[in-house]
């Protein structure tokens, strides 16, 4: 999959330096610039002419201070620094007892005692800028305390740790106990299990707020790479390996290999989730990368077969050495910023095309869109989601968007071609009157753009339960064409309610 998802390094591009500029804009009632600015007490010239009144610390060169007054000048060095705090506190994703937290906390608590110690002498142009310097100290403390205890960033450790303890139990407690992995299985419940809390991951609402939406894309990814490991495993089960050591000479030592392999799996997944805090995952990697070459070294050209078998080892390697690369994961990269995924991106594109063609149908009926839907389909279904659990919802909820509006063209095209005989059952003919209906309300739901609390989303909640229940009341009397009606007309009614449903729920990236 292509980069999904940035810590703030002094190397941070444009488009970040505006992102942290917004926040403090935000936070401070001014733009961050980086550090260069400094404190609001007018410009050098003013500074060397004489003030009115009796401050003689901005009398001039000739005055006790010439220049600015010693005062402003530390509050210019504490602006410096809260220049330079102010995007590792914007970026941080963590929680109160992290080591980085604290050292923030601690750095920021320093400099508000130290603007507390600078003397203003009363003087109100030095008390304002002591004020100011001190707010923005105390808007980051805020903004720092608020991301680590937000509801959403304590539902992600929740999960996290959910997870976490599953791990322990099904993989890596077993492997510290002494058993090798080939010892117990790696159940399907177990990967079902794992990827149920990479799905809830997903849908935490983050409100726009990098350092949680950085917080959910690091627990989502190290999940999801736990979950292809595993996956990997379960398959491996299948494969008839390891071979005899009587097949070739090389076969020995390629077994040795797979079992250091096995066991460097379930050491990847303890790194992954952190229950593992003596290894690294570059150490890990450097072994696997050993045995790469190791293995690379070993000459089984005669034999296919066991050429084959060292391929599928390699394989093996090549698979958990592409997931070792996530200890940083989320803090130097941009990927946990979907917007900008190409993925996205090429969702995102689908669904413009599908608004428009919305648009069309509903402001001049069915035009022969249906085909192009079609193909929309077919497109969405080819869009590379690399097991990202976000991206498949976002793939999904696009693929109802555009069954939403082709159920509704069929239906229209359905009552338009409708020619009943004299001999209609009456239950039959019941159950299509509900199908118009269930039409009609199918265009408003298409153009609904609201939230539940909106009273137009409680009307068209309501009109389609009554028609769930006039559907209940059709009495088949036997006849089958008429229950197959009935149930179809109830599935199309409930896929419209679940799809006002999906069009309110506030889902996010």
């Amino acid at each position: 999959m292509t980069s999904e998802c940035v810590l703030l390094s002094p190397l941070f591009d444009v488009r970040l330096f505006f992102a942290i500029s917004f926040v403090y804009l935000s936070l401070f009632g001014k733009p961050f610039d980086g550090g260069k600015r400094t404190m609001d007490h007018g410009s050098q010239q003013s500074q060397t002419q004489q003030m009115p009144g009796p401050f003689p610390g901005y009398a001039g060169p000739q005055g006790p201070y010439p220049g600015q007054h010693p005062s402003l000048l530390r509050l210019d060095e504490v602006q410096r620094e809260i220049a330079s705090l102010g995007p590792q506190v914007c970026s941080y994703s963590g929680l109160q007892n992290d080591r980085e937290y604290k050292r923030l906390e601690r750095e920021l608590t320093r400099l508000l005692l130290e603007v507390d110690k600078v003397e203003t002498e009363g003087r109100p142009e030095l008390q304002q800028a002591r004020k100011r310097a001190a707010g923005e100290v105390e808007g980051l403390l805020r903004y720092l305390e608020g991301n680590a205890t937000h509801p959403s960033r304590l539902a992600i450790e929740e999960l996290t740790q959910e997870a976490q303890n599953m791990l322990n139990v099904g993989v890596v407690g077993p492997f510290r106990q002494g058993q090798a992995l080939e010892a117990f299985e790696i159940s399907e419940e177990l990967v079902e299990a794992v990827q149920d809390v990479g799905m809830r991951l997903a849908q935490v609402k983050t409100g726009g707020s990098v350092p949680l939406r950085k917080a959910r894309y690091k627990a989502l990814t190290r999940v999801c790479a736990v979950q292809e490991i595993l996956e990997g495993r379960v398959r491996t089960n299948t494969l008839a390996l390891p071979l005899s050591d009587d097949t070739h000479e090389a076969v020995q030592r390629i077994n040795q290999i797979m079992a250091q392999v096995s066991g460097a799996r379930c050491q990847e997944v303890a790194l992954l989730m952190g229950l593992s805090g003596r290894d690294s995952c570059t150490h890990l990697a450097r072994i696997l990368t050993e045995l790469l070459v190791e293995l690379d070294a070993l000459d089984v050209s005669s034999n296919a077969a066991v050429r084959n078998y060292r391929k599928q080892v390699v394989e093996e390697i090549n698979g958990l050495l592409k997931h070792l690369d996530l200890e940083g994961e989320g803090d130097d990269t941009r990927r946990y910023d979907l917007a900008q995924n190409d993925s996205i991106r090429e969702i995102e594109a689908i669904r413009g095309r599908v608004s428009v063609l919305r648009e069309e149908v509903l402001r001049h009926g069915a035009t022969g869109q249906g085909a192009e839907l079609q193909g929309l389909l077919t497109h969405l279904d080819q869009v590379d989601t690399g097991r990202n659990p976000c991206i498949r919802e976002a793939r999904r909820r696009a693929v109802l968007e555009v069954q939403a509006l082709i159920t509704f063209l069929d239906l229209w095209e359905a009552l338009g071609r409708r020619n009943p005989g004299a001999d209609e059952p009456p239950p039959h003919a019941a159950v299509w009157r509900v199908l118009a209906s269930l039409c009609e309300l199918q265009a408003q739901v298409l153009g609904f753009d609201g939230k539940r609390a909106d009273k137009s989303y409680m009307v068209l909640e309501e009109l389609l339960t009554k028609q769930l229940l006039a559907l209940d009341a059709v009495d088949p009397q036997g006849d089958e064409g008429t229950k197959l009606a009935r149930k179809q007309a109830v599935k199309h009614a409930q896929n419209i309610l679940s799809y006002l449903d999906m069009k309110t729920d506030e889902w996010e990236y």
